[in-house]
């Protein structure tokens, strides 16, 4: 792909730092095949212009369409990359909300157990929020960084007990057996 020489005078190997070391060495590489085509030309004719620019046009259309099929194909592997990872974490899809709060973070942040079963305390839940949304109150020397994690993790724990509770539902109407209500007088 990169020789060790571009990675070194980039530093990191980004998807732009590729596209731009590819430029630098295939603007290299054209600028020497410009130069000799003129050191081989030393008697330089005005009518054989339009050669070398159209030589330097290509070099330049190659130079940039190698540079832009690497960016493409690197993009394309890290997107393919980025959709594999979200596809393989299908289990733990709701381990984050879109926040990127964990329950285990939001238990933490309120100060309460974590849902057992699907069922929490939502009055201590409740409590604890208030009282500490109440504190980190920006007015009174609060921090609001402090208080919209405060509020994402009532909102994390919320948003569990309500899963659960609809999971729950569900179970119990498969268990009970779906009876659709027939109206016998019509």
């Amino acid at each position: 792909m990169l020789g060790g020489g571009s990675e070194r005078l980039f530093g990191s190997t980004n998807s732009l730092d590729i596209l731009f070391a590819i430029n630098y060495v295939n603007v290299f590489t054209a600028t020497t095949t410009i130069y000799t085509i003129f050191a081989a030309n030393t008697s330089f004719d005005p009518i054989q212009a339009h050669r070398i620019i159209t030589q330097a046009v290509i070099v330049g259309a190659r130079v940039f369409g190698r540079a832009f099929a690497e960016a493409y194909r690197q993009a394309s592997a890290s997107s393919k990359y980025a959709q594999s990872a979200a596809g393989s974490s299908s289990s733990s899809s709701h381990n984050f909300v879109s926040s990127g709060l964990t329950l285990d973070e939001a238990c933490k942040i309120l100060n309460v157990k974590p849902p057992q079963g699907g069922k929490a305390n939502m009055e201590d839940v409740i409590e604890r929020f208030k009282r500490l949304f109440d504190v980190n109150d920006p007015t009174k020397g609060g921090s609001f960084y402090l208080q919209s994690k405060i509020l994402r993790a009532r909102e994390r724990i919320e948003l569990e007990v309500r899963e659960a509770e609809s999971a729950a539902e569900r179970e119990a109407e498969i268990k009970k057996g779906w009876k659709p209500k027939v109206y016998k007088d019509r």
